[in-house]
């Protein structure tokens, strides 16, 4: 099994890309997680996933218009890049870990499209363009998030170094994206208020628990599995999880401070949406002021996990400095 088989970068492409270093305050949203090597990973990653979505006799041409819509269209890239920054703090190399990158952003990016729709958070804006369904239509929306769904373990088996790193990789991906993971996660973000009236929890470890589940479990597994394709070792592995999960949540908390105070304009999605919809919320159970201090603890305790990688890990400090400062 040859890593990212399908789905390598061609060298011919990457040559014809612009070299202008994205950042975190680009319009188009792309993050500078890795500092002067940041361009490369970036280039890399949108390469090999526009290789993934190559056109074929069999692929309805509608339905592939969509995908590279909502998987080629302007984002952060944040989960496969930590992706690559996890492996390369593992001691790795980038390019065995890409298949696991482009498994992970067709993730979000699926999550993303049914995340939209009108059955869900009935969003017509995202990243500054029409979402899936209004661009293309519901049913084709739908349609999109489980082709790309199929697309991320295609890529993940397909894309590892060997058997058992993809097996390994397979059964990690599939428990953080499931029931117990971000879908789980959603179905407890939607039921808002009616789920916190059942739950044993108190309204802020209810919220807490409803993110380490939908937004953080994908952020956790992107590094767990650039650490796999890695070789960490377990004490590597723990520490990545760690900053995983204080990085998922800081990410959430930033999230609502976004769509509580932001600009429409400058995150590039309608606002102000969560109280609407009477969705539990940082600011909403703590305030806002409360909200930031707790996503500054947060991004100092995910770097401080960091400490065992040395300056192997400057790429994930930085990722997390940028995620507490972001406005879109």
């Amino acid at each position: 099994m040859g890593y990212v088989s399908g789905c390598e970068p061609n060298p011919t492409s990457l040559t014809r890309m612009t070299a202008s270093p994205p950042t975190l305050d680009n319009k188009d949203g792309a993050s500078d997680v890795a500092g002067g090597a940041g361009a490369t990973d970036l280039q890399l990653i949108d390469v090999a996933l526009s290789a993934c979505l190559a056109p074929s006799a069999d692929k309805p041409e509608r339905l592939l218009e969509a995908m590279r819509f909502a998987l080629l269209g302007p984002g952060k890239r944040l989960r496969p890049r930590l992706v690559l920054a996890a492996t390369e703090a593992c001691g790795g190399e980038r390019e065995p870990a890409l298949g696991a990158a482009c498994a992970v952003e067709c993730i979000h990016a699926y999550s993303l499209v049914h995340d939209d729709l009108p059955a869900m958070d009935d969003d017509d804006l995202r990243r500054g363009r029409p979402t899936c369904h209004r661009r293309f239509d519901e049913a084709t929306a739908i349609l999109v998030g489980d082709a790309l769904q199929g697309l991320a373990f295609e890529r993940l088996v397909h894309g590892a170094p060997a058997p058992e790193i993809a097996a390994r990789c397979c059964a990690e991906l599939s428990t953080a994206v499931g029931a117990e993971g971000l879908v789980g996660g959603q179905a407890d973000d939607l039921a808002g208020e009616e789920g916190l009236a059942s739950s044993e929890l108190d309204p802020l470890e209810h919220l807490k628990r409803i993110h380490r589940r939908k937004t953080g479990a994908l952020i956790t597994v992107s590094l767990r599995l650039g650490a796999i394709v890695a070789k960490a070792s377990d004490e590597q592995l723990q520490s990545l999880t760690t900053y995983g999960e204080k990085l998922g949540l800081a990410f959430q908390v930033t999230d609502d401070l976004l769509d509580a105070q932001g600009d429409a304009d400058e995150v590039g999605k309608r606002t102000g949406k969560d109280a609407q919809q009477g969705k539990l919320t940082y600011p909403g159970l703590m305030g806002v002021e409360e909200s930031r201090v707790y996503a500054g603890s947060l991004v100092q305790e995910a770097i401080a996990a960091l400490a065992p990688f040395g300056t192997k890990a400057e790429p994930l400090r930085a990722v997390a400095q940028k995620i507490l400062n972001r406005d879109r």
